[in-house]
């Protein structure tokens, strides 16, 4: 496609004599396209069926007489206030009941008739004006689906449909009955129109209703892009479709929404206030990169790359000079094709006035822009060999929006959540140099010559038998805790003990466990005791090897971690939570057994991450600390860029290119 860089822009914010000087700036930072409109929707239809484009058709024209083409954001998360004032049911209902009204943004029903009549007028009107326009190239659906709607939306419209979602998907009401255990305090139904949505209740909830719920949102959301995506394609053929994803955001399964677009896209912020750090941790930002490359297992698009300072009411860190860079450059090391850094200039008016970009409130080009223009400059020449590339990681971790709905609905600890379990292991991989795929547990696994999945927490017959195959034709598989332990309706599995039927391939059984509530444990592996954390499952062998063993609770020197050869493979099932220290010498010990090949050495904030095509392999190192570093690699490689091999300047971004192994 040819298309590398680019920014995010809002010209409707800005005075009409403004828009050549930034398309200037833009050509010379090396910018080749924008995104825009994803927010303009009263700008454009002000009144009822009166529609002005002519702003943005002359802003498009502008952008194109300099080589920059255009995607289009569909407004539609911030219907304009004309629409709430004629439809105020459009606005969404919370978990209290209280109506979420006009003023932000995402004030919205998705579900809503009367709402996807205005969005249907507006998003054909838009489509048919641009549909032939030379510099549009594509569009982008709505604006991060999912974003504010946590405990959204409750209203009648979504009641109706949640309804009518349970019949298709259970028939009779005897069999949701049956499937969601309602003879538990009285809570049976004798028809579907008795289903209400989740309102916040007295006491309690019920875990099989509110897997339901969170599974119906997902659809809904992905059925509202789908619905728009089709006016787009049947008018607009010649454009690609996306959305801007949230990482590893769980609101909507994005490997359902992946599949209705023409490649995904992602947004990322590491320094937003919201982190626990004053940035992100690289391993996190490299995860989430993976994991929105693997929703639709090819290359991808950073939509929205952080550019500058970040904050609405409260800012986070400024960025150091070459930190925005690496961090950029990172995307396009896990899959990245084009990198869009959002915004180009700090806007002076409404929530995002802190949100700063590549331009600051004066418009003046400084550190910012001219950081973006060397790393344009540098790598713009490279970005069309490696578009469409793809890393090709030996090892992959199992990640299901369904596991995440569970035990977001029960964690058992207070501090156990999903995500955060999928990237302690994948952190231990990352420090060792050695690349990762993210995959849902039902895809192929005979690839990767270890796969890990932690929590598997719902479990079907299917499941059990697609691990134990793997397993059984050679395949290394990593177990944890809370495996098995509920069916695909969120019920307690009955028949067998804790892991079910993976309790043969584990070659163990767990018949208690322990929950580590405001305190830690303790394992000893090989001589030294190490620290684990949140959880323990107390394990019997049945045939396992014991490679760890607990050294504190009532259960010390019984099991903790285990080793079983099944078939032609070997599982380890890790009953805790480890602690760093134990996590990075138990991953050694289990990548070693399973001959996983590193990329080098180096100390920490040294990364390392390959792309590869049908014959060649572009190696990235990129440092992420504010000191130099040194590194060694493992493999043959010629340097492309980079001052000196083996050595690293602050926030140095290196390239690399090798022969790909036949």
């Amino acid at each position: 496609m040819g298309i590398h860089f680019g920014v995010d822009y809002y010209p409707e914010h800005w005075p009409r004599e403004r828009w050549e000087t930034d398309v200037q700036l833009m050509k010379e930072m090396g910018v080749q396209v924008v995104r825009m409109a994803e927010f303009s929707w009263f700008k454009m239809e002000p009144t009822l069926g009166e529609f002005h484009f002519e702003w943005l058709e002359e802003a498009i024209a502008l952008l194109d007489s300099y080589g920059i083409k255009t995607i289009l954001g569909t407004p539609t998360a911030a219907p304009p206030a004309w629409i709430v004032r004629k439809n105020p049911e459009i606005q969404p209902i919370d978990r209290e009941g209280r109506r979420r009204y006009f003023g932000g943004r995402h004030h919205d029903c998705q579900s809503n008739p009367v709402y996807r009549a205005h969005i249907k007028r507006f998003v054909t009107a838009f489509a048919k004006c641009f549909a032939n326009n030379p510099g549009v190239i594509g569009w982008q659906i709505d604006n991060e689906l999912g974003n504010s709607h946590g405990d959204l939306c409750m209203c009648t419209s979504c009641q109706q449909l949640y309804q009518k979602w349970l019949k298709r998907k259970y028939g009779t009401i005897e069999a949701l009955n049956d499937a969601w255990g309602t003879t538990f305090w009285s809570q049976g139904y004798n028809d579907f129109i008795q289903i209400g949505t989740p309102m916040i209740t007295a006491v309690g909830e019920n875990p099989s209703a509110m897997l339901d719920w969170k599974c119906y949102c997902s659809d809904l959301i992905v059925n509202f892009a789908d619905w728009q995506a089709e006016i787009i394609r049947n008018i607009c053929p010649n454009h690609f479709i996306t959305h801007n994803f949230m990482c590893f955001d769980n609101k909507v399964d994005y490997y359902d929404l992946a599949g209705l677009l023409d490649f995904v896209s992602n947004d990322i912020y590491p320094a937003g206030h919201w982190q626990k750090q004053p940035h992100q941790p690289e391993s996190e930002l490299a995860a989430s990169h993976d994991v929105v490359r693997g929703y639709k297992k090819k290359s991808f698009w950073m939509m929205e790359q952080q550019s500058g300072m970040a904050g609405w009411e409260i800012m986070g860190r400024a960025l150091e000079p070459g930190q925005m860079s690496a961090w950029a450059m990172q995307s396009v090391a896990h899959g990245a094709d084009a990198v869009i850094f959002f915004r180009w200039r700090a806007c002076a008016m409404g929530t995002e006035q802190y949100w700063h970009g590549i331009l600051g409130h004066s418009g003046k080009p400084g550190r910012i822009y001219n950081e973006v223009k060397k790393l344009t400059q540098t790598f713009t020449k490279y970005m069309e060999d490696f578009e469409g590339s793809m890393p090709c990681p030996e090892v992959a971790i199992v990640h299901n929006f369904r596991q995440n709905y569970a035990l977001d609905i029960q964690p058992h600890h207070p501090q156990l959540r999903y995500v955060e379990q999928l990237q302690k292991y994948y952190k231990a991989l990352y420090d060792k140099k050695i690349p990762v795929d993210f995959v849902q547990d039902m895809d192929n696994l005979s690839q990767y010559k270890l796969v890990i999945a932690p929590l598997q927490y719902l479990m079907t017959p299917e499941l059990e038998q697609h691990y134990m195959d793997y397993v059984a034709n050679g395949g290394h598989l990593i177990l944890t805790m809370r495996t098995g332990v509920k069916d695909a309706n969120n019920l307690c599995m009955t028949k067998m003990e804790l892991p079910g039927r993976l309790g043969m391939l584990c070659g163990i059984e767990v018949p208690e466990y322990d929950c580590l509530l405001e305190t830690t444990g303790g394992v000893l592996y090989g001589k030294k005791e190490y620290q684990i954390e949140k959880w323990c499952d107390i394990i019997t062998l049945n045939g396992a090897r014991q490679i760890a063993e607990y050294s504190t609770g009532f259960y010390k020197q019984t099991p903790a971690i285990t080793e079983n050869k099944y078939g032609s493979g070997i599982a380890w099932y890790i009953g805790t939570e480890p602690g760093e220290e134990l996590m990075e010498d138990v991953m050694t010990y289990i990548t070693e057994v399973c001959e996983i090949e590193t990329l080098g050495t180096a100390g920490d904030g040294v990364e390392m991450m390959t792309r590869e095509s049908e014959d060649k392999v572009w190696l990235f190192v990129i440092n992420h600390t504010n000191d130099e570093q040194i590194y060694h690699l493992h493999g043959r490689y010629t340097l492309l860029e980079g001052e000196r091999e083996e050595a690293l300047k602050p926030y140095e971004v290196q390239l690399f290119v090798g022969n790909k192994r036949r």
